[in-house]
């Protein structure tokens, strides 16, 4: 069947916009000669300059940062505040400071990052919380996407629309304004911290950026996919990724119910080792069930009654078509049809080439497969092959909207875009494995 007949590309482009940014603590390099402990540090000998600049330069010079940075960010100096509560080690050997003086010392500690300037990509969706106001038919919804700034770091945020009753699709415009959240505890474990963080709630969902915390994200928080959790009639919204330190990555699980506040906790087991694991949204048989690549090449499903501990599992997909001969993998969270589990795998073909496929799983026991895409269903169009890592489409996640799935997908690790698929046509496309 033509893919013209099912699949539908929106005239939508979600791309990376280094006017926003966010503020970031600034360390200076240490010098050698700080090494000797009886030595100030660099960061002392920054605050000596500032404590010796007069009552009126102090405040001219702030006047001046603030006439500078303002409207690029919300509270200013509660954020220079912040900082030099963080400087406290380089603040006691000193005299009392003004408050002036305290906040220009946290504006010297800070810079800014345009934490997407590089990309914006592999998103995944699920329905909004809030479907207040709605109009009849439609459904809000939430797209979660991948940013990526100076030195390749990856955070995560955030993008809201709505799907129309007639399968349209809108995507709300970004916010100009973008902060990271309020650390509210921090617990160590034997496996890394668990780490609860909350915004503003009155500020707009597209402002909120989740930057790498703890050492094991130090160097990214990647690929998140979201799913809308079923836990026995009460919502709430999780979503595997990988959080990636520079030499070593490991699957970490996020969870929320309204996308203000947020718990980030490690996985532990054997198959947390690896990524692109997705959780299936709700326990099947009393367990629950995530899909996983453990030998970078077959897909794995797991089981475990404990949803932050995964061993073992079993292969159910092994690369079968040429699309798919370097490995396969998930492109999210199964969707729950009638028929069975709709899951949405990415291929790796010749020239390193990444397609998206579809596969169906049996609803009672998903480690049986029913029917899979013999081609791919997306793969990169001529004004799709260019990009940060050329010749890749693939996703995050997709959600179901009545009749249609709405798809949204990254091109070449640069931007995204959103498809709709009509269901039932796509489900003939796919063949007996």
């Amino acid at each position: 069947m033509p893919h013209t007949t099912f699949f539908n590309r929106h005239a939508l482009h979600l791309k990376p916009d280094p006017a926003r940014v966010i503020v970031r603590p600034f360390k200076p390099a240490t010098e050698p000669r700080d090494l000797n402990p009886t030595d100030k540090t660099r960061a002392n000998h920054i605050v000596d300059r500032v404590l010796a600049l007069g009552t009126d330069a102090a405040a001219a010079q702030l006047m001046d940062v603030l006439d500078n940075f303002q409207g690029r960010h919300r509270d200013l100096l509660a954020i220079f505040e912040a900082r030099a509560d963080d400087m406290e080690d380089a603040l006691t050997n000193h005299a009392d400071f003004s408050r002036i003086q305290r906040q220009l010392v946290g504006a010297y500690f800070l810079h800014e990052y345009s934490f997407e300037a590089a990309a914006l990509f592999n998103p995944s969706i699920v329905a909004h919380p809030d479907q207040g106001g709605v109009a009849l038919g439609a459904t809000r919804f939430i797209l979660s996407l991948r940013a990526v700034g100076e030195g390749h770091v990856s955070s995560l945020t955030f993008r809201s629309g709505t799907i129309r009753a007639d399968g349209g699709i809108e995507v709300d415009p970004a916010a100009r304004l973008a902060a990271v959240p309020r650390i509210t505890s921090r617990t160590q474990g034997p496996e890394g911290d668990d780490v609860d963080v909350i915004f503003r709630k009155e500020d707009d969902l597209s402002e909120r950026v989740i930057f790498p915390i703890t050492e094991s994200q130090s160097n990214g928080i990647e690929d998140a996919r979201f799913v809308e959790f079923d836990d026995n009639g009460r919502r709430i919204y999780y979503a595997t990724y990988t959080a990636y330190r520079g030499t070593a990555i490991r699957s970490e699980l996020i969870e929320t119910t309204d996308f203000v506040s947020f718990r980030m906790t490690p996985l532990r087991g054997s198959a947390a080792r690896n990524k692109g694991m997705a959780l299936f949204p709700r326990r099947i048989d009393g367990r629950y069930a995530m899909i996983g690549r453990q030998d970078n090449e077959n897909l794995y499903l797991m089981t475990s009654d404990d949803l932050h501990v995964w061993d073992g599992g079993q292969a159910i997909l092994r690369p079968q078509h040429p699309w798919e001969f370097v490995q396969i993998g998930n492109c999210g969270s199964p969707i729950e049809l009638d028929e069975g589990w709709l899951m949405f795998t990415h291929g790796v073909g010749p020239v390193r080439k990444y397609s998206i496929g579809a596969v169906l799983l049996d609803k009672a026991d998903p480690s049986k497969v029913i029917a899979r895409s013999s081609e791919p269903l997306v793969r990169p169009e001529p004004s799709e092959r260019e990009g940060y890592v050329p010749n890749v489409v693939y996703t995050c996640g997709a959600m179901r909207h009545k009749d249609l799935i709405i798809l949204p997908y990254a091109v070449s690790d640069t931007y995204s875009k959103l498809a709709t698929i009509n269901i039932a046509a796509l489900l003939q496309t796919l063949q007996a494995p």
